[in-house]
């Protein structure tokens, strides 16, 4: 059949959205959400559900997401599901990057159409590319910088999308933590989801804890009000003797995007006197990455990082293996942990360090997310462990 200039029957298949590699490359396909472009680090992500968690994940900051799962969307999005707490802060990720275009959502908790929320959220999003090869790529180079734009008349400027994409200057050293943690403190006391009753109200806590934000997520602070905490959240600033000040039980070093090393330059020595005062301390992400800065370790760029709800990571005080949520392109280089902070967890994708501990002391962390659920509740032990050691703790 001959395809002819008048003939209505050929739809018309301009692209209307770009995304535009660091290399030059370019991947053509169609956009959905905000319009508008926006530049930062592409990663794939795998897992097949939770896509309304992971975008609203303060973490993926200066990152276009790339879903693996080809169906993203169909579900819908409702607000119990957002892990943002500050409203007011720039969005999680910059950009999705899917293989399908999104489909009206098949769910009884659904409240808007997955397009519709983006460009509520101001989320710049690009569907029906192979998002097999893209990852591929990824994989096989490494996370490249890039720009995604969106324009419904698919009009673009391709010279000045390749110089901004190849001018950006990626992740290492850039601290993001200014753009997504809290303005002032405030208090939390809601606890986990239960189903057909919602969130509960945690109204005789046993612990006084202080979450320092860098990012933090809702369900890291209902798992903690979950195992009896009344959780004060402070600004990433805040300094060591206000925290201290506060006489705490115990203190959360929070997840967040960007690199460790820069945020660490004013976190670190916070999180150094925290260790001083004997207060238990329990660090989740970059939390983790920071405890690592701040006991003398160094952190690295992941190639690929970790992305995804599949992660078997192995407990080595117990033996166990747990499935696990990550979101990380950094980690803790575990050939520098110096004597005294022991490696307690472990990727058995990649054997890149997921846990440490330091001896004699009420500290530990954890890179992965044990707040999510996709084991289904492998890790929410940690939590009741944070709270055995604060209760051990006020014993003493």
């Amino acid at each position: 059949m001959t395809q002819h200039d008048n003939d209505p029957a050929w739809p018309d298949h301009k692209p209307t959205a770009l995304l535009v590699l660091a290399d030059g490359t370019v991947l053509e396909g169609f956009g959905l959400g905000a319009e508008g472009q926006a530049v930062g680090e592409v990663c794939f992500n795998t897992a097949m559900t939770g896509y309304e968690e992971i975008l609203t994940d303060p973490s993926y900051a200066g990152q276009l997401i790339t879903f693996t799962f080809p169906h993203i969307g169909n579900v819908g999005t409702n607000d119990d599901d957002i892990e943002t707490v500050n409203m007011a802060a720039t969005p999680g990720a910059r950009g999705v990057i899917l293989r399908t275009a999104i489909t009206n959502p098949s769910n009884y908790r659904a409240t808007k159409h997955l397009d519709q929320w983006l460009k509520a959220r101001g989320i710049i999003g690009l569907s029906g590319i192979d998002t097999r090869a893209l990852t591929a790529l990824i994989r096989n180079k490494g996370m490249p910088n890039a720009v995604i734009a969106h324009a419904k008349d698919g009009e673009f400027d391709l010279h000045g999308l390749k110089e901004e994409a190849r001018e950006w200057p990626g992740l290492e050293g850039m601290d993001l933590v200014p753009m997504v943690t809290s303005g002032q403190r405030f208090t939390w006391d809601e606890t986990p989801w239960l189903w057909d009753t919602g969130f509960g109200r945690q109204d005789k806590p046993e612990f006084n804890v202080v979450a320092i934000d860098y990012g933090i997520k809702r369900n890291i602070l209902r798992l903690l009000a979950g195992v009896g905490c009344k959780v004060t959240v402070v600004p990433a600033t805040t300094s060591s003797e206000d925290i201290l000040a506060m006489k705490p039980d115990g203190v959360f070093l929070s997840n967040g995007p960007g690199d460790p090393a820069a945020t660490g330059k004013y976190a670190v020595p916070v999180i150094q006197d925290v260790i001083k005062s004997g207060t238990p301390t329990f660090g989740i992400c970059l939390g983790h990455q920071m405890l690592g800065l701040a006991v003398g370790a160094k952190t690295k760029k992941m190639h690929q990082g970790h992305h995804g709800a599949n992660h078997p990571v192995k407990d080595e005080t117990t033996g166990k293996v747990e499935i696990t949520s990550m979101n990380h392109g950094f980690a803790v280089d575990e050939s520098t942990l110096p004597t005294g902070a022991t490696q307690t967890h472990i990727s058995l994708f990649d054997g890149s360090n997921c846990g440490i501990q330091l001896d004699g002391k009420p500290v530990f962390s954890v890179q992965y997310h044990p707040e999510a659920s996709p084991g289904p509740r492998d890790s929410h032990y940690l939590f009741q462990r944070f709270a055995d050691l604060m209760r051990q703790n006020k014993s003493a």
